[in-house]
């Protein structure tokens, strides 16, 4: 059974969807609600949707290079993103820079490269990428300048609901989906 969504989106974002190489994210706003929590010893918390990591190891898994990239130092940022087996560059004041630097590492052209992000810093790379994604609630600034916007909010799905289009786009789902439901069976059935 195909992925039933995907002709809910236009032929513009499912073609731009398909050629994905590379999705770079921002972190606070987009994969995080925005919100920065600090302890009493000024230690920064962040929280994290377990939806969105499973998205970003399911595009990592089909071959798509996936990046976080933020003006932000952080250390939980580095920490998830090795968690989850991606680059996470942190500290970043040129994102436009640091993605055509990842983008040319590996190959691709800035047109197989998207990013999601949610605020004036991310409009400068996001406007020269051939695919740019803001979360539902992203900075008006920039949803109104964007190729398509998630109907979930950051930090609650966004990143995750961009990952299956992107999955969806390039055949990739229902090989996946069939998968887990193979493994899953022969769990059941005591094979795997």
């Amino acid at each position: 059974m195909p992925y039933s969504h995907l002709n809910d989106y236009p032929a513009d974002i499912r073609n731009r969807a398909a050629r994905v190489r590379l999705a770079c994210f921002d972190v606070d706003g987009t994969l995080t609600d925005g919100r920065l929590f600090f302890d009493s010893e000024g230690v920064e918390l962040k929280a994290f949707h377990v939806h969105d990591g499973q998205g970003l190891v399911l595009l990592r898994k089909s071959g798509i290079a996936v990046a976080f990239v933020t003006a932000r130092p952080s250390a939980i940022a580095e920490q998830r993103a090795a968690e989850l087996g991606l680059e996470a560059h942190t500290g970043v004041q040129d994102k436009l820079a640091c993605v055509r630097g990842i983008a040319s590492r590996i190959g691709v052209g800035l047109d197989e490269v998207a990013f999601m992000g949610d605020d004036l810093p991310d409009l400068r790379v996001m406007s020269q990428v051939g695919f740019s994604v803001a979360p539902a609630n992203a900075h008006a600034w920039v949803r109104e300048r964007v190729h398509w916007r998630t109907t979930a909010r950051a930090g609650h799905g966004a990143a995750r609901e961009f990952c299956d289009l992107l999955l969806a786009a390039q055949g990739r789902a229902e090989t996946l989906l069939e998968e887990v439901t193979r493994l899953e069976g022969e769990r059941i059935e005591g094979k795997a």
